[in-house]
């Protein structure tokens, strides 16, 4: 290279060099210059700001850190104190994409509590104690994938719960206490993948239950109370491939019961099978994989034309003989290419042999006589089957009206005095209200297995004999309201194992019928008002440990024992209004950890004395207090359930003033309404309460006499107390200015001029019929004036 060469070489370089100059020390610049946006972060918590990740693992948090970073991507809350997710409680995080809230307490969520968490696609609220899923509760979640609910407390699934969940691939319910599934539950999941519903205590599935689930390809119904295959249900769901039924107590299984048209895998083990139609699988044609493990067949028949596709036949842990009875399955299965896989459970000699291993020849009866015995005691087993009746026809008692469709059954207002028998194995809902039966006698109910709700109202019933519905083994309602029941003995509720929701309300009882319940493991609900209990004694509710609710409303109870309420612990509800208890039974509260909505509504309570509520400090969400004639609350009458109260009701009372509301930090709701306050300085702390809360609180003045009807909250009256000198002075009034003219857009030029002030004129004379005259006149004027 030559000398010119290497100038040009090196003018071009340094051009080059102060052509990028100014961009380097920019560069430079900018990274000594300081970040004006530090990132938000909760101090309890630990942030990446490069994942943008924030947890705040078991930090005893009672509520969503406010000062997250917009920008959070990913939240982990688990091991918190967080019992309620109240509306929007996410709103200030909108690009979060993954939300954990596992054991945090959570008992409800309100609805719109995730709105505005359009990003997010997975949120995890395992291992809390909701146990209502509302219409609204996951609004706004229109990215979600995967919701995770797991060992809950989930009983009711509100219509319209997952309708904003279009995009969601799984949904698992599993552990809860799910006992019905009602028509278009899931209505809305338009992308779904896999329903786990595994672990509850599901009875009955309504016709309609899974219907719209188009997309659905996996479910799970394992570890549930089924009794029967829902074939109805089950046929609402045209994409399913993999079905779990396992560990439920079916025992049979009929004709074409499993009509799924791409189901492919089928898991019926550890169920309680005696025996199943030769058809039952034939209308699931690609059928490939059945597991009818540990159940209790003996002797299978070959399956018939339609499970073709069948490869894979698991029998293990049934208690099968391989005799004669056993060859023809052993041919079909030869026949078809079906590897089965199990034991003999006899006889001696073949007993723990393989199924595979054992040929046809090998399965014979002990002599040639007693094999052709064998098959014609076979051959009378397998009976024809009975003439179908018509569609529309079920079996029904006389004058009884009784509906195939919906499997209702009804005798109400008969005049019948005995319980009708006759009824279709297949009713679910029996309604025998307004007969005269008096009394219940002993199995009045036989082969009705499948009864889920049982109306006995004003049936003038007074005497429940034991075992009077055993063999109900599915009923779930059962109403006894409006009787003449004055006792119940310990097994009037004997066999009936799912039952849910009780009702005995409007009877005759005087006191509480104790013992009765100790046959019903699955009871949530229990009704008793109207009725005349006079007092609760100790362990009346013993062996009612699954107890939710307890409703005792208009009653005479005047004491409630220390010990009245034992055995119950994990009771969220009581309703003791409309009594005569005299005091709070605080006493009887000391193992409710639970419960969440307390009703004292209408007894002759006057005083409330300290800590009356200590007990219930960690679980206490709704206190009535209203209507009493309360004269009297200590200063210290609510400590403790201040940080988790939400509403509080004390309308209706005596009260001049009310004790210290400052601990109250979570109160939704609060009524004072019909009280006559006082308004002077002693009331000053509920004045000051009342400026720091953004809440309607319904409180006025009824004494001194100047300030009768007044609102606490603008009355002046306390600025002149000792620590009133901070509350705001009242608003200045000032006169109201004139409205302003609107806003006007710009006019195009040719409207300028005379054109545009015909124009003005028209538009006076249009606006005079609806105004006054002299106010348009102004008005006009003025506004002619601006746009000239």
């Amino acid at each position: 290279m030559g000398l010119r060469q290497l100038h040009l070489l090196q003018d071009l370089l340094q051009q080059m060099f102060f052509q990028m100059c100014p961009h380097l020390l920019c560069f430079l610049l900018l990274l000594c210059v300081p970040d004006t946006h530090s990132a938000k972060c909760p101090e309890q918590c630990v942030c990446d700001q490069i994942q943008l990740t924030v947890t705040c693992n078991s930090k005893n948090l009672t509520h969503i850190p406010p000062t997250l970073d917009e920008i959070t991507v990913k939240l982990d809350l688990r091991g918190n104190d967080i019992q309620e997710l109240p509306s929007g409680a996410f709103k200030h995080t909108p690009y979060l994409t993954h939300l954990s809230l596992q054991r945090c307490n959570v008992r409800r969520v309100k609805e719109g509590a995730f709105r505005g968490l359009g990003r997010l696609v997975f949120l995890n609220l395992a291992n809390n104690n909701i146990d209502i899923l509302y219409q609204e509760s996951f609004d706004g979640l229109s990215s979600l994938k995967q919701l995770l609910i797991d060992r809950n407390r989930v009983e009711e699934i509100q219509p319209g719960a997952f309708s904003q969940l279009g995009f969601l691939n799984l949904l698992s319910l599993t552990h809860n206490q799910l006992v019905y599934i009602p028509n278009m539950a899931f209505q809305g999941l338009q992308n779904i993948k896999w329903l786990r519903l595994s672990h509850n205590s599901l009875n009955y599935l309504d016709t309609e239950a899974l219907a719209g689930l188009f997309t659905l390809t996996r479910l799970s119904l394992d570890h549930n109370e089924l009794q029967f295959f829902p074939t109805e249900t089950m046929t609402r769901l045209p994409g399913v491939t993999r079905l779990d039924l396992s560990y439920n107590p079916m025992t049979y299984l009929g004709e074409e019961v499993v009509s799924m048209k791409k189901l492919t895998h089928l898991f019926m083990d550890h169920m309680s099978l005696q025996d199943l139609d030769p058809t039952a699988f034939s209308k699931s044609s690609k059928l490939v994989h059945l597991d009818l493990g540990h159940n209790q067949l003996r002797v299978l028949q070959p399956f018939s034309e339609g499970t073709s596709s069948l490869a894979r036949l698991n029998l293990a842990g049934n208690p099968l003989s391989c005799n004669c009875y056993l060859r023809p399955l052993r041919e079909w299965s030869i026949r078809n290419k079906v590897k089965l896989l199990g034991t003999c459970g006899g006889p001696a000699h073949l007993s723990g042999e393989s199924l595979e291993a054992v040929y046809p020849p090998e399965l014979r009866c002990q002599s040639q006589e007693a094999m052709l015995r064998a098959e014609r005691e076979e051959a009378a087993r397998i009976t024809p089957p009975p003439t179908q009746e018509p569609k529309n026809k079920v079996k029904c008692p006389a004058n009884c009206a009784c509906e195939a469709d919906t499997h209702h059954s009804s005798c109400e207002n008969r005049a019948h005095t005995k319980v009708p028998q006759g009824f279709s194995p297949g009713t679910r809902l029996l309604d025998l209200r307004g007969n005269h039966f008096h009394f219940i006698a002993s199995s009045s109910f036989p082969g009705m297995t499948q009864v889920v709700s049982l109306h006995l109202q004003r049936c003038k019933i007074v005497e429940v004999e034991d075992g009077a519905f055993s063999g109900m083994k599915g009923l779930i309602y059962l109403y006894l309201s409006e009787n003449d029941l004055s006792s119940l003995s310990p097994g009037a509720f004997k066999g009936l194992p799912q039952l849910t929701y009780l009702h005995l309300e409007k009877n005759r009882f005087t006191g509480f019928p104790r013992g009765a319940f100790s046959l019903v493991p699955s009871l949530l609900a229990l009704h008793l008002e109207n009725n005349s209990i006079s007092r609760l004694e100790p362990d009346v509710l013993l062996g009612a440990g699954s107890l939710r609710s307890l409703y005792l409303t208009g009653n005479a109870i005047g004491n409630v024992s220390p010990r009245a309420l034992e055995g119950a612990e994990d009771l969220d509800t009581l309703h003791l209004g409309g009594n005569k208890l005299k005091e709070v039974p605080t006493e009887a509260f000391s193992k409710m950890g639970s419960l969440r909505e307390l009703r004292l509504s209408g007894n002759t309570i006057r005083w409330v004395g300290p800590n009356a509520f200590r007990p219930l400090e960690r679980s206490l969400k709704e206190l009535y207090l209203d209507n009493m004639g309360l004269e009297k609350m200590s200063q210290s009458s609510l400590a403790g359930v201040g940080p988790g109260l939400r509403s509080l009701f004390l309308e209706g009372n005596l009260l001049e003033e009310v004790p210290d509301l400052h601990p109250l930090s979570s109160l939704e709701v609060i009524n004072l309404a019909h009280n006559p306050l006082m308004c002077d300085c002693p009331l000053l702390p509920l004045r000051m309460w009342i400026e720091k809360v953004n809440l309607k609180v319904r409180a006025t003045c009824a004494n001194p006499p100047e300030l009768i009807g007044r609102r606490v909250k603008d009355v002046q009256v306390f600025r002149a107390c000792p620590g009133g000198e901070s509350l705001p002075p009242p608003p200045t009034v000032t006169p109201k200015p004139a409205k302003a003219p609107k806003a006007t857009k710009p006019k195009p030029m040719h409207l300028k001029g005379p054109r545009r002030v015909k124009m003005l004129k028209a538009k006076r004379r249009k606006q005079g019929s609806n105004t006054k005259p002299t106010t348009a006149k102004k008005t006009t004027k003025r506004q002619t004036m601006e746009l000239i």
